[in-house]
């Protein structure tokens, strides 16, 4: 019976402590990396109205692009394009520093040149997948416009 009750007090002791439910834990990702942009969504918001919503699926050509989030924080967007031309070339090449916020999922990309900081919100950040969303600056006070990108990891 002693047997018996030991075996029983240790099972108990080993349901209460041995079972932690560490599957409730969110992976975490790292932004840095290199990351093809597949599409963008620019989404704009009047106060008072329904958001609209436009689809930019990109070229092939276009998803020739690439985003390089290097870890010291430094970066640089390089963008490809048809040029009028038949052709696929580089139309854009800009270096830029960044601050992440893993905590609020936020990102402050400054672009070399550009006085404005691009103000970002991570929306997914996976092994394969960053949607990443950033406030355009409008004229008007009334109108909120995001331009979201959805990109995928390319493995070094």
């Amino acid at each position: 019976m002693k047997k018996l009750a030991l075996l029983f007090a240790g099972l108990s002791l080993f349901v209460a402590t041995g079972c932690n439910d560490d599957g409730d834990k969110e992976m975490e990702y790292p932004l840095v990396g290199v990351w093809q942009p597949l599409k963008e969504v620019v989404t704009t918001v009047e106060v008072g109205e329904d958001p609209v919503s436009d689809l930019i699926t990109y070229t092939d050509c276009q998803k020739e692009s690439r985003w390089r989030f290097n870890t010291e924080a430094s970066g640089k967007r390089t963008e490809w394009g048809d040029n009028g031309t038949p052709t696929c070339a580089i139309t854009s090449d800009r270096n830029f520093t960044y601050t992440y916020d893993k905590s609020a999922k936020t990102v402050i990309v400054k672009y070399q040149g550009i006085v404005e900081p691009s103000n970002g919100k991570i929306v997914t950040l996976n092994d394969a997948t960053l949607n990443i969303a950033f406030r355009e600056e409008t004229q008007d006070p009334t109108v909120y416009k995001t331009r979201t990108f959805t990109m995928k990891r390319i493995p070094q």
